[in-house]
């Protein structure tokens, strides 16, 4: 196991020689064939690429929601490769917010809960965890709609609400899955817009995957994949 901290290591993600291969079998699929990465601190990085070219794998293993074939990944300096899950669970909890296409609420939970739980979930909520979800959703322009349970509200608004629950810790990096892709144009620029307003503001590093060429067009970085290779990386 390793989970050294690197010292003076500038970057937030590091990814080294990492592959994903499945065995199907019958044959074994290769995902992900040796990518290395670096990303600094508060960059805003689209992750872009046909469909199979091994962009979700490349973001849940960056989220230690799947482990890697090889290869290592470091998040913020701490090694996560070889983490038992107790542990990657601590990390996720600490150092990364997740938005997915789909809103992933938890029904039974008002938007306000919602936005808390991932404080609760580490054991630093209270008072100060209710002012921040109370302020987060405000900027969202949902505050008034805190004691709301998802049902009552739109694909767009719950899609406001799991921003601001990605926020609600603090965390170094947020991982973005087409968080545009189940909304029409206008929520989709709304939400678009908001995460990089809290992105700036949170000085959060993002790391999105999408096929929205005018949404990659707002990044700092835009690292295209194919076959689960690196093919492109161009920065602005």
């Amino acid at each position: 196991m390793h989970n050294a901290i690197i010292n003076g290591d500038a970057s937030v993600i590091r990814v080294c020689d990492l592959t994903k291969t499945i065995d199907t079998g019958t044959h074994r699929v290769e995902i992900l064939r040796g990518i290395n990465l670096e990303i600094p601190k508060g960059q805003f990085v689209a992750i872009m690429g046909p469909s199979g070219s091994g962009k979700s794998t490349l973001l849940g293993l960056l989220a230690g929601l799947d482990v890697p074939t090889s290869g290592r990944i470091f998040l913020d300096g701490e090694d996560i490769t070889g983490l038992i899950e107790d542990a990657l669970a601590l990390v996720r909890g600490r150092k990364i917010g997740f938005v997915f296409q789909s809103y992933h609420l938890i029904p039974t939970l008002t938007a306000e809960e919602n936005v808390r739980l991932p404080m609760e979930l580490t054991g630093l909520n209270g008072a100060d965890g209710e002012n921040r979800a109370v302020q987060l959703l405000d900027r969202v322009g949902l505050v008034e709609r805190r004691d709301h349970y998802p049902v009552q509200l739109s694909g767009g608004e719950q899609q406001r609400v799991a921003l601001a629950r990605a926020f609600m810790v603090r965390p170094p990096i947020l991982l973005a899955d087409e968080p545009t892709g189940n909304l029409d144009s206008a929520n989709g620029r709304l939400v678009l817009d908001l995460l990089l307003q809290l992105n700036r503001e949170e000085g959060t590093t993002l790391v999105l995957v999408t096929h929205d060429r005018e949404l990659a067009a707002n990044a700092d970085r835009r690292i295209s994949l194919c076959d689960g290779r690196v093919v492109s990386d161009e920065r602005q």
